[in-house]
């Protein structure tokens, strides 16, 4: 089987599952960056919507149906309103990204496989997490491997978007662990959120990680890394989660943010101190 198959090719990704013959699949493939997502709407519906039905009807395909975990995001949740905090899993879905939208239908067409045909699914509407090795396509990664790149190469000023957005961050280690636990543990049909139930400014975040710089360094916005629109503040409730399976988070936010900046220093040619 090869290593790596087109999600939106229902034929290859048919032969794949047929030949793994997997007791669980853990649907994460996907385009995952909201930014990407103004960039090229119909690509990433094609990759997130449609790809995720073409694993559901290729799992559905199996002579023994595969417990499937649908991975979502708390983008779904978009337009929040504060009465709306912290978030559960029932509250109204208002996607303002075309990533959201595309996540969203992926979300009911795994409620539809279930209702429809019986399919084991279970969601998980993962809100944001963070770790070392992480793309700089994400914010606090970007952030770190700025302030890794300023320590090498002297600067004094790191150039940042938006940093009065507030999420909700967990490691993703721990993240992994919440996966596992709902395919071992979760109520097929159900959905729940993966989330540290604490929100931060990128603010908040940004000076965490400069705390722990070698430099004196100072933050300058710039306009042009804004987003046309972007979610004010997301904050969930992983009360279900916890329920159903006993998960609570292990990792220290600090810890994390230490191993993201070590590992841009390590990418960067800068040596860890």
């Amino acid at each position: 089987m090869d290593d790596m198959v087109d999600i939106t090719l229902p034929g290859p990704l048919q032969s794949a599952l047929q030949q793994a013959r997997p007791d669980a699949v853990y649907h994460l493939a996907g385009q995952a960056n909201v930014g990407d997502s103004w960039k090229d709407p119909a690509a990433t519906f094609a990759v997130n919507a449609n790809g995720t039905l073409n694993l559901l009807e290729a799992a559905r395909s199996l002579p023994t149906v595969p417990r499937v975990l649908v991975v979502c995001s708390a983008e779904v949740y978009g337009s929040v309103r504060p009465h709306d905090l912290p978030l559960t899993e029932d509250a109204p879905l208002r996607p303002t990204s075309p990533y959201a939208v595309s996540k969203v239908a992926a979300e009911f067409l795994a409620v539809q496989a279930h209702l429809g045909f019986g399919t084991p699914t279970i969601r998980v509407r993962a809100f944001n997490h963070i770790g070392p090795g992480q793309s700089d396509g994400f914010v606090v990664s970007a952030l770190a491997k700025r302030i890794a790149e300023a320590e090498r190469d002297h600067l004094h000023q790191i150039v940042v978007g938006n940093l009065s957005t507030r999420r909700d961050f967990t490691d993703v280690r721990d993240v992994v662990r919440a996966y596992r636990l709902v395919i071992e543990r979760g109520d097929d049909g159900a959905v729940y959120n993966v989330c540290s139930g604490v929100d931060q400014s990128i603010e908040e975040m940004a000076h965490r990680l400069l705390r722990l710089s070698t430099a004196d360094l100072e933050l300058v916005v710039d306009p042009d890394q804004q987003r046309k629109v972007d979610v004010p503040i997301l904050r969930g409730e992983a009360l279900a989660l916890r329920v159903a399976t006993g998960w609570l988070p292990q990792y220290h936010l600090d810890t994390t943010l230490r191993e993201v900046l070590e590992f841009w220093r390590a990418k960067v040619a800068l040596p860890v101190r």
